[in-house]
């Protein structure tokens, strides 16, 4: 038996999710998607596969019949405006999948942690950067201490939308956070690069971490690759780009740690592409975000429905 679940935004990222849920999932079921451009493509897509619309917000969906059969909500719009989608929804008992950077509930990475907050009633799915390299971090972290880590999202222009745009900030913070928080680094650092190239070009993410003292990194190593096939479960296109690097790092000044630092650099190079599902190839930012939601989306209404068996 499916769950009703509502995509609120009907931009980029909410109609993705959309296609995927119908062409993927046996557990969800979209009843209703809510826009507030009457004329979005997303809005028009929902309408074409049969899922009830709203072009007036949360507070339409508020008003429409399915909302009785709503038992999870997607918000795919921004940080500013979940806040108060959260508080309604609230209102209601609904759970909720944040794919903003608001970071009202507990950051949730699938493969990391997504047990830790099976009773939450908002999780929040960090940043595209944040789904891409926190698994990374995490997978050095079980196997040696990461006294540092910072990651370089690149992205093509093209794939960042308006709600990207108004959120850099955003993103920026609440990667370092999920870096500490999830990925087990003392110290987290997130940068984010719009791509302007033509052709656009794939996601792709650096991630640095300086690891304290002496390293095995045959351990290390093969913990990135199981991440990197564990990440690849529910995100096709993610892949290591190249071999993981080892550089030793002897008594360097460090201005993230303030202090001289002995130890090891491992680099780590990885490559996003999309499913194409709705959105081009290129943006497997995007991609990884909804393919993620949809992850924790199933997990989080099977564990419930368990438990209430």
């Amino acid at each position: 038996m499916s769950v009703g679940v509502a995509i609120i935004g009907s931009g980029n990222i909410g109609t993705d999710l959309l296609i995927k849920i119908k062409r993927l999932s046996d557990t969800l079921r979209v009843v209703a998607m809510v826009g507030i451009d009457e004329a979005s493509d997303g809005l028009a897509r929902a309408r074409r596969l049969g899922v009830a619309t709203t072009h007036e917000g949360v507070e339409g969906l508020l008003r429409m019949p399915e909302f009785d059969d709503v038992a999870l909500v997607f918000d795919a719009t921004s940080a500013g405006a979940h806040a108060r989608n959260d508080a309604l929804m609230r209102e209601h008992g609904l759970l909720m999948v944040d794919l903003t950077p608001a970071a009202i509930g507990p950051y949730v990475v699938p493969v990391v942690n997504i047990d830790e907050h099976r009773d939450a009633s908002n999780v929040n799915m960090v940043t595209c950067g944040g789904q891409a390299t926190v698994p990374i971090v995490a997978a050095v972290s079980r196997v040696a201490a990461v006294a540092y880590a910072e990651i370089v999202a690149s992205i093509a222009s093209k794939s960042a939308g308006p709600g990207t745009r108004a959120n850099i900030d955003e993103f920026t913070e609440t990667t370092a956070r999920a870096i500490e928080q999830v990925g087990g680094a003392g110290r987290g650092k997130a940068i984010i690069v719009l791509n302007p190239a033509e052709p656009p070009l794939m996601m792709r993410d650096t991630v640095l971490c300086l690891v304290e003292g002496d390293v095995d990194e045959d351990a290390v190593r093969d913990s990135i690759e199981r991440m990197v096939t564990d990440v690849g479960d529910y995100v096709g296109g993610y892949r290591l780009k190249q071999q993981v690097q080892f550089d030793a790092v002897d008594h360097a000044y460090v201005p993230a740690l303030d202090r001289p630092f002995r130890g090891t650099k491992v680099t780590v190079l990885l490559e996003v592409e999309g499913a194409g599902h709705y959105l081009p190839e290129y943006a497997g930012n995007l991609d990884i975000m909804t393919s993620a939601a949809l992850r924790t989306a199933e997990h989080l209404v099977a564990t419930r429905t368990e438990a209430a068996a």
